[in-house]
Parts: structure tokens; C-alpha cells; sequence
């Protein structure tokens, strides 16, 4: 699907048919949204402009290090998009391409932060002016939208330390439950420092107007601010991860004590017990009630081991 974003008047009219560019002139358009586009119009956004578009596919094998790259005629930016899906993250690639002060964006899955600032910029068309106020608005929106979810994700954390202090289903899947949340504070934090390594790449470029200067700074601020969030985040759930294997480690070594005082108390007893139950001629062993008082010796034995255990003070 294709959505054409262009000035008329002091209107901004979207059409969704890539015909439209023959009658529209290339600086009355500000935006090009590409959602999962056909084969033709992505050959027609690529002959309107002039420039090839990154493919998925392309955008998907760029290193890191490589998201950013300008020509005589475009610039290039590649970025991942995060999108919460149950209790794990999925990246989606959006791939722009910036010629004079028209955007091409493409995409394969819809997003919240597209859709939003396609109303608002039918709503308020003076606001947008060109493509480069479209790329500062969509990165203001998603970086809007990574905040909420650090957020989100220092709630679970401060519901993961109550469970904590109140030791409710202190087990093994609470401990894989912080494991997957660790999982996505990392994928987050990557993702928010792509996006501070795009902002300064067009930060250091000389086709940007000036006038977007003080707002991109703004941006690469707010980015600062959730990447110190995600680090104290991750941190605080390494904390809770010790803490949960200590209280675990805790439980097993008070199970074992016992199964430990069991067999030493038992021991004694066993010992006596052994001996009696020999084919051989013992001491009392005539006597008919001889069994009641290698049953007392026991008994005292076993007294007399936790007595010396109280006193140790090991029980």
C-alpha cells in the first residue's frame, strides 16, 4: 500500500495510487509511506525521485555501524522499530530515504506511530512543511512510544521486587520471567541507541534546515535520559536475579539441613539397631523384655545428639 502526502494549497491532500505522481510536481510533496508495497509501486516511488529504495531485505543486513549513508542526490537511514508481543520484543525494519525535502519511508507491518502522525498531519497541515518535519515528527512519536514501554517494563520490575519481599512463587519460571524481561531491557537499550547513533549522523550532515536543529538536539536528550532509565532497569533486575538464586540457594540448603539432621540423629539408633539384629549372642539378648530397653538406650541416644546439637546451636 501506498500513501502520498502532498501540499495543495494550504491543504496537504494523501492519495493512495501511485498514478498520482503524474500529475503532482516532485516539491509539493512532503511524504511517501510505503506499507508492504507491490513491485510497482516501489518502481514508481523510485523513478518520481530518482533513487533507489532500500529493500526489507537490505535494510534487515545493514550492519550497525552502516545505517546511515548519503549520496550526491539522497540520504539513507535505517532503523529498527520495537513492538511489544506478549512478553517478548519483535523488530520491524523502516527504512527512509530523504531527496531534497521529500521522505520515503517503507515498511512491511503497520505502526502505531505512523498511523498517528498521518492524522495529525491531516489535521494540522501547517505544522508540516516539508518531508524533513515529517522524519523529526516520526522520530518524536517513536521515541514517545520507547519511553512508554521503559516504562512499562520498570512497573513489571517494581512488581517483580514486591513478589520478592513477599516471597510469593519464589521458583524456577519466576526466575525465567526476569530473564525474559533482562532480554527485553537489552533489546530496548539497542534499539534506543540505534536511533541516538541516526539522530547524530543527521546531526552531522549539512542538508538538514537549521530551523530542526534545536528539536533534533531535544530528541538525542530524551534519548540520553531513557538509555540512563534502561541501564539503572537492568541493573536492578541483575539485583533481583541475585537476590531470587540466594533465596532459592536458601530454600535448598534448609532442605538439606534436615534430611542432614534426620540422618545424624538416626544414626545413633541405627548403630544400636544393627548390632541387636546380628545372628550372634549379645548382652540382654535372653532377657524377654530386652527390647524395651535397647528401645530407651535409643531413645537417650537421639536426646542426647539433639541436645548436643542445641547447645552447638545448630538447630
Amino acid at each position: 500500500m501506498i500513501s502520498i502526502f502532498y501540499r495543495q494549497g494550504a491543504e496537504i491532500i494523501v492519495s493512495q495510487a501511485e498514478t498520482e505522481f503524474a500529475s503532482i510536481s516532485k516539491n509539493s510533496v512532503l511524504w511517501i509511506d510505503l506499507l508492504s508495497p507491490t513491485g510497482d509501486e516501489k518502481r514508481a516511488v523510485e523513478t518520481f525521485l530518482g533513487t533507489e529504495i532500500q529493500s526489507r531485505a537490505t535494510a534487515e543486513e545493514i550492519e550497525s555501524s552502516s545505517r546511515f549513508s548519503e549520496t550526491e542526490h539522497a540520504i539513507f537511514a535505517n532503523t529498527n522499530f520495537l513492538s511489544p508481543t506478549g512478553d517478548e520484543m519483535s523488530e520491524d525494519a523502516v527504512s527512509f530515504t530523504i531527496v531534497s525535502d521529500t521522505l520515503a519511508t517503507l515498511r512491511e507491518i503497520p505502526l502505531r506511530s505512523f498511523t498517528s502522525l498521518q492524522r495529525r498531519i491531516l489535521a494540522r497541515p501547517a505544522q508540516y512543511d516539508n518531508g524533513w518535519t515529517v522524519f523529526t515528527a516520526i522520530m518524536d512519536q517513536r521515541i514517545d512510544l520507547d519511553a512508554d514501554i521503559v516504562e512499562l517494563m520498570s512497573k513489571e520490575t517494581s512488581q517483580f521486587s514486591k513478589r520478592i519481599n513477599q516471597k510469593e512463587d519464589i521458583n524456577e519460571d519466576f526466575l525465567l520471567d526476569i530473564n525474559q524481561l533482562q532480554e527485553n531491557a537489552m533489546m530496548v537499550r539497542e534499539n534506543i541507541v540505534d536511533k541516538q547513533r541516526l539522530l547524530t549522523n543527521i546531526l552531522k550532515s549539512d542538508r538538514y534546515p537549521d530551523r530542526l536543529e534545536a528539536k533534533l538536539n531535544v530528541l538525542l536528550q530524551d534519548i540520553s535520559s531513557l538509555i540512563n532509565h534502561t541501564n539503572f532497569n537492568f541493573e536492578r533486575l541483575e539485583y533481583l536475579q541475585d537476590t531470587v538464586l540466594g533465596i532459592i540457594n536458601l530454600d535448598q540448603n534448609r532442605i538439606m539441613k534436615v534430611f542432614t539432621l534426620i540422618s545424624v540423629l538416626l544414626m545413633p539408633a541405627t548403630l544400636i539397631a544393627s548390632f541387636y539384629g546380628m545372628n550372634v549372642t549379645l548382652p540382654f539378648a535372653e532377657f524377654p523384655l530386652a527390647w524395651l530397653g535397647i528401645v530407651a538406650v535409643m531413645v537417650v541416644v537421639v536426646l542426647a545428639v539433639i541436645y548436643m546439637f542445641r547447645r552447638k546451636e545448630l538447630l
